[in-house]
């Protein structure tokens, strides 16, 4: 049961200068009144409820500090030079009670939403927090680079849904990048265009996909510039300061939030900077009970019950949500216990990535060098942190309470995460004992052949039910099934370039040497769990060197055989007493292809917008979004990216007014577009996410 896998055990950019509505107002638009004159963004109706209830550091001023005794430190935000949209989520921004095209339009748009100038009853602040960064506790946090602007009043009419698991009647904005803060440490509170879309791009896709996640309203990017080192190597580059408008319920709701009043850690000896300062834990409790648990609130008379329901409901939602990720082949990358949120949401997107070639073991964090965040760890990862907020909330949460609730974890993550995949191999009338061990088989087969992942469910439901009838015989339906699944295959050159160890020859012998004769150093410097995946490399590289790419094909069809075999068979007990057998399998069709998504953000589909976005040409940006915001489907028309018979720019009024024109193509120009539902093109195993 090893692979049961994952279980435990175009729209208009505006150009400041050219605006019709600033000519407007310059001829005199005050006169009109005032509801003519203001920009829909200072109509906004804030009611900034967690400056009132959460303790408010005293102190403004300015520099990195410990801040002790607070939740929250006012910031004044940093302006950016020539601010100007990248792109916006007419959907995300709905939520405010805002009109996409409007805002993308108003003059003061990109000004508002980048920070660079404060919102009427906008209150900007920086929250405080902690948090155990791989396995360690890092002290005080904070949102370096992050900027609480307040809470909006929920617009009337806003869709229940929405609002379900957000009884607040408030959104929580915030900007991403917009300067430093008392927590930004030894960094400028700066974010880039990359970083910027890859988190708005990434939001916006989840949230689209049915996943728990914060949204991202909008890119601002500008002509201010910070200095990185994209690749850690000595060779920084000059990048455009970028801000992202970030949309929740809130986001005083990380799990590091409740570890600063951690006492001193025994590994490290850094403590929370409001240890002994117990009262603030009852009062971040109460808040977060009353205003996001409402019903917790009123059936739990009794503190102590109220808070092991109110735990109880943060493990149910983590195992649902990391269950989620698992069945779309998402992994986050960085599960710090400050990226874990209360309200079971997707928090902070950093070096994430959805999973290409099938593979337990996938990393998408270049810098994981140990593997801890890797995709089939993040369920255990998860229990973890847990653990860990559980420790941060005691003696609110007595710690045996708290154990006998963990212990629940396993089976309800286990119970989400079969649940989506019935869903996704179209098993919807009955439950079968051995639908685990399908499962199991699945994975293990699309992992020895390399299989895509996304592309591979997604074919499922082409796959026939055997009937009564049926004009083709069993093994021609199976061949054609086999070949449908072959097509998503990795081949030969591939699976050696996957299989290639990760560590010099050289280290991985002297490591070995060091566990026999030195354990004890060989655990300070390495794990045997690494060392094990580098010798599992080794041998089936030497293997895939042994074979041929024709004996390679075989081999994956006679696994592929086997498998749509058993699955066919699954299929036909399905429709066992069924009396309209034809409803029942397009139900089934209807089930996987809205479960299954046709289009993920790939690596290399985020890679070519950004090109395209820092060589000034927006469109792609917007037109991958448009993909996003409907995965499940076909959409003609925007099945290439968007140069692709356009030159590789956009029209000249939507050209980033910051950005000289380029000679020749950009470097995505350049390479021979792919459709967004393919398997990914050769180049995109170079892309290095860090």
């Amino acid at each position: 049961m090893a692979y049961l896998g994952p279980r435990l055990g175009s729209s208009r950019v505006f150009h400041p200068g050219v605006s019709a509505f600033r000519l407007l107002s310059s001829a005199g638009m005050d006169d009109m009144g005032p509801a003519m004159s203001r920009s829909s963004l200072e109509r906004l109706d804030f009611d900034n409820v967690a400056l009132k209830k959460l303790p408010l550091d005293p102190s403004e001023e300015p520099g990195v500090r410990l801040v002790k005794g607070a939740c929250f430190s006012r910031v004044k935000p940093q302006s950016l030079t020539k601010p100007r949209f990248v792109a916006v989520s007419h959907q995300a921004i709905a939520l405010l009670g805002l009109d996409g095209e409007e805002v993308m339009n108003d003059p003061l748009g990109p000004e508002y939403l980048s920070g660079s100038k404060v919102m009427p009853g906008s209150e900007p602040a920086a929250h405080c927090y902690c948090g155990h960064q791989f396995g360690q506790f890092a002290g005080q946090l904070g949102d370096g680079a992050a900027c609480y602007l307040g809470e909006v009043k929920v617009p009337p009419g806003q869709d229940p849904e929405l609002l379900r698991e957000n009884p607040s009647g408030r959104w929580e904005i915030q900007v991403k990048g917009a300067g430093l803060t008392p927590y930004s440490r030894q960094a400028d509170g700066r974010k880039v265009l990359r970083s910027s879309i890859r988190e708005f791009l990434c939001s916006e896709a989840m949230f689209f996909l049915g996943v728990p996640t914060t949204r991202a309203g909008s890119v601002v990017t500008s002509d201010s510039r910070v200095i990185r080192d994209v690749y850690y190597n000595g060779h920084p580059s000059n990048e455009r300061c970028s801000v992202v408008l970030r949309i929740a319920p809130t986001f005083i709701s990380r799990f590091g939030s409740f570890e600063i009043f951690k006492p001193a850690d025994e590994f490290t000896g850094r403590q929370g900077p409001s240890y002994g300062r117990d009262e603030i834990r009852g009062q971040m409790m109460d808040y977060v009970i009353e205003v996001f648990y409402p019903e917790i609130q009123q059936n739990y008379p009794d503190r102590v019950e109220r808070n092991v329901a109110f735990f109880r409901e943060v493990v149910l939602r983590t195992a649902r949500l990391v269950a989620q990720w698992q069945c779309v082949g998402f992994c986050h990358g960085v599960l710090n216990t400050d990226n874990m949120s209360i309200l079971g949401l997707t928090l902070d997107y950093g070096p994430y990535g959805f999973m290409d070639r099938f593979d337990p073991d996938f990393i998408c964090n270049a810098s994981d060098n140990s593997g801890r965040y890797s995709y089939q760890a993040q369920p255990a990862i998860c229990r973890w942190n847990l653990v860990k907020l559980a420790e941060a909330l005691a003696p609110e949460l007595p710690p045996d309470r708290a154990e006998a609730v963990l212990d629940e974890y396993m089976d309800l993550y286990n119970s989400f995460y079969l649940e989506n995949m019935r869903k996704k191999l179209g098993l919807l009338k009955k439950e079968d004992p051995e639908d685990e061990i399908l499962i199991t088989k699945l994975l293990q087969t699309m992992h020895n052949t390399g299989a895509d992942f996304t592309n591979t469910f997604r074919s499922l439901s082409q796959i026939s039910c055997p009937t009564e009838g049926d004009g083709e015989g069993e093994e021609d339906c199976v061949k054609k099934a086999t070949d449908l699944l072959m097509e998503q295959c990795a081949s030969l050159e591939e699976l050696k370039a996957a299989n290639k160890p990760t560590m010099d020859p050289r280290e991985l012998a002297m490591l070995l040497s060091m566990a026999q004769s030195n354990p004890m150093l060989f655990q300070m410097i390495s794990d045997r769990a690494t060392i094990a995946r580098q010798l599992e490399r080794l041998s089936k590289l030497k293997d895939l060197m042994e074979t041929s790419q024709d004996e390679l094909k075989t081999k994956q069809a006679e696994e592929w055989t086997c498998w749509i075999t058993q699955y066919r068979k699954r299929l036909a007990y399905e429709l066992e007493g069924q009396s309209d057998v034809q409803a029942v399998q397009e139900e089934r069709v209807r089930v996987m292809d809205s479960t299954n998504p046709r289009v993920v953000l790939r690596n290399y589909i985020a890679q070519n917008a950004i090109e395209a976005a820092e060589n000034g040409d927006f469109s792609e940006v917007q037109q991958v979004l448009k993909v996003l915001e409907k995965p499940f489907s076909s959409q003609p028309g925007l099945e290439l990216p968007a140069w692709v018979g356009g030159g590789g720019t956009t029209a000249q009024g939507e050209r980033d007014e910051g950005e000289e024109q380029q000679q020749g193509a950009s470097t995505c120009t350049a390479r021979n577009p792919v459709p967004y539902d393919s398997k990914p093109p050769a180049w995109a195993r170079e892309i290095c996410v860090t």
